[in-house]
């Protein structure tokens, strides 16, 4: 080659002039050649129900975020619905003096949740994917995720006999998946074989297969009035371990999880990228209460745009392999993406 070619290839490393850039020029190049989009049939909305609350009740810590009472929540499923957003998981939040060391509202019939699930479920049938949280944190007056031993430590095998009654129970109230969030031991197994025992064999489960033990919980904790003394990390997972959490995979996936999630979201996305490679079920991260408190205490003093934010953490999320991913904005951003499909 000679002439001002050679001498322009010859600049430029001996390859051609080759410019990234020319696929960033328009905003209809950048969504022609984008390698991940975001739809609202990727969220779900985590929300809470109060018991005996007659109209919302802020979450001070999760701006926007509230307790619902049972007719805001009906209007919350509907609102969901119509912006696309594909399921509904929903926490109880039961009278303080219903509280005891067994977590009896959450086996009771008519427990909040369960009157929840039944009033959601009249309202939207099945345009959306209703789910419960099968854990016994909310109603048990020590805030644990299970059931105490004599010595004040989580006994895992009294705790799967109560999740097992909730499970059935939460399906009879009209719940299509459940999310166990406990990380007790064998929890799938034990879920499924009562739920196909009392003939629910088309409820599915959403494995907490990595529930880290976590300092962004926090907000959740006044979001569910949480009773929680001590700790929980001698059964959530250890945020310094990743290779635990494929355990914990191969074993929800042998036991029967429809699903697998990964909670929190943005401080473990190594771990819900590793999972996500492994596995060929749908897989879901938890943008948590910590993830939601700090974007919008930002946007609020002016930090950082919140739109963007938002976009970009759910982005993420998709970029690491989720399927979908629950989140509290997610009604806000499916209606979003909507005005600028």
């Amino acid at each position: 080659m000679s002439g001002a070619g050679a001498e322009s290839s010859a600049e430029s490393g001996g390859f051609p002039d080759v410019r990234p850039r020319r696929l960033r020029t328009t905003p209809a190049m950048r969504r022609m050649v984008a390698e991940h989009r975001l739809h609202p049939a990727d969220l779900i909305l985590p929300a809470f129900v109060r018991e005996g609350a007659d109209r919302p009740v802020p979450v001070s810590s999760m701006p926007g975020v509230v307790q619902h009472s049972l007719d805001s929540l009906r209007a919350a499923a509907v609102d969901a619905a119509e912006a696309g957003v594909s399921g509904l998981m929903l926490f109880g939040v039961p009278d303080e003096a219903k509280k005891d060391a067994v977590g009896t509202p959450g086996t009771d019939p008519d427990g909040i949740l369960q009157v929840a699930l039944r009033a959601v479920r009249a309202e939207v049938g099945d345009a959306l994917v209703l789910m419960a949280d099968t854990c016994l944190d909310e109603v048990t007056d020590h805030g644990h995720c299970g059931v105490l031993d004599a010595d004040g430590r989580v006994d895992n095998d009294a705790t799967l006999v109560r999740y097992a009654e909730m499970a059935v129970v939460q399906a009879e109230a009209g719940a299509h998946m459940l999310g166990p969030s406990g990380m007790m031991d064998g929890q799938i197994r034990a879920i499924r074989r009562a739920l196909d025992a009392a003939g629910h064999q088309d409820v599915g489960l959403l494995a907490y297969t990595a529930k880290y033990t976590s300092a962004f919980y926090g907000p959740f904790r006044e979001a569910v009035n949480s009773s929680l003394r001590g700790d929980r990390r001698t059964y959530q997972q250890d945020p310094p371990n990743a290779r635990e959490a494929l355990r914990e995979l191969a074993l929800d996936l042998a036991e029967g999880a429809d699903l697998v999630m990964v909670k929190p979201g943005l401080p473990y996305l190594d771990v819900l990228r590793q999972i996500a490679d492994r596995v060929t079920v749908p897989v879901a991260a938890y943008q948590i209460s910590g993830e939601y408190a700090m974007v919008e205490a930002a946007a609020e003093r002016g930090w950082l745009d919140r739109e963007r934010a938002i976009e970009e953490t759910l982005m993420a999320f998709k970029r690491a392999g989720a399927d979908l991913t629950l989140t509290y904005w997610a009604t806000e951003f499916a209606r979003w993406l909507r005005a600028h499909s």
